[in-house]
């Protein structure tokens, strides 16, 4: 585990303590810290001189004003600028840049796509590439939030599949700007079993009342969590956490094996509505027909079972 730093609710602490007495070791114990940590504290903000008392506000202004010095220095400077501008003016890449005079620059391959991206680079930008900047992540612009708890802080047997009740949770859209139709999808991890509704489009209310109608067909411990990509459309997490008592987590970006269950699912479900299928004019008996083929195919991770055979043998023990 890392070290994690006194905060200004500790040092205020500790100038109290230390005002009615009370040594390192007991300060530690009362913090939950080691004693050697409140020691170094004292000896950093005080100097050592005697009389001197430690004073919280002064000592995390101090410790700021160190934290902000962290960090290794850049290695920008404007001659190297101007020279990596003109090599790539002349339709040189950043890697041909880097390995002739990567050295002699001290610079990597890394180095200057960063400054070019972030416009540390005059006169240039990524359409001087040859490639026009196509290699690099595209930025998301629908619709995210940069809130949630994150898939890192999801208890580890959900990720080992030995507990039953995970859930993960997607949309399937139909050709983008011709229909707003889609599908609410969800897979159910150790079981594999896997579920879909219609949506007129992908919004959060309407991915509310998916989640909350999916819930409503099991016994209430058949949801224990639900993993999603950070789509606008789970913007309603909070909502579910709080009426369905049901934790909810987010993937990282471009992380799509995080959600492998369902991406997986949802490819099976293509085969029978290839992209560019408008899921407004898709029947739901349809739909029914091929969830039904899907749920009923023996899986091998599965022992040969089913989706469904593995599914109501596991609700059948929580109930």
């Amino acid at each position: 585990m890392g070290y994690i730093h006194l905060t200004t609710y500790e040092r205020g602490k500790i100038e109290a303590y230390r005002l009615e007495g009370k040594t390192t070791r007991e300060i530690g114990a009362i913090l939950g810290r080691h004693h050697s940590t409140i020691a170094r504290e004292l000896k950093r903000h005080t100097n050592n001189t005697p009389g001197t008392t430690y004073n919280a506000e002064t000592a995390d202004m101090q410790y700021r004003i160190s934290k902000s010095r962290c960090g290794a220095k850049s290695k920008w400077t404007e001659s190297k600028a101007l020279h990596i501008s003109d090599r790539l003016k002349k339709t040189g890449s950043p890697e041909q840049i880097a390995g002739r005079e990567g050295k002699e620059l001290n610079i990597s391959c890394s180095t200057i796509y960063r400054w070019l991206y972030d416009g540390l680079l005059p006169d240039v930008n990524p359409n001087n590439l040859r490639h026009k900047g196509k290699r690099r992540r595209p930025v998301e612009t629908r619709g995210k939030f940069n809130v949630g708890t994150s898939i890192r802080k999801r208890p580890k047997e959900v990720r080992k599949r030995k507990s039953f009740g995970h859930w993960e949770a997607d949309t399937m859209v139909s050709s983008r700007g011709k229909s707003k139709g889609c599908l609410a999808t969800f897979a159910e991890r150790k079981s594999r079993l896997y579920l879909t509704f219609k949506m007129p489009n992908r919004s959060s209310k309407l991915m509310t009342k998916a989640i909350k109608h999916a819930y409503s067909l099991f016994p209430k411990e058949t949801f224990k969590t639900i993993t999603s990509d950070r789509g606008k459309e789970f913007s309603c997490y909070s909502e579910i956490e709080s009426s369905l008592d049901v934790g909810f987590y987010f993937a990282d970006p471009y992380s799509t094996w995080q959600r492998g269950t369902n991406e997986n699912s949802n490819g099976l479900l293509r085969e029978f509505y290839p992209k560019k299928t408008d899921f407004a004019k898709v029947a739901t008996e349809d739909l029914i027909t091929s969830l039904q083929l899907i749920n009923n195919r023996p899986r091998k991770c599965l022992g040969w079972k089913t989706p469904l055979e593995v599914f109501v043998e596991e609700v059948s023990h929580v109930t």
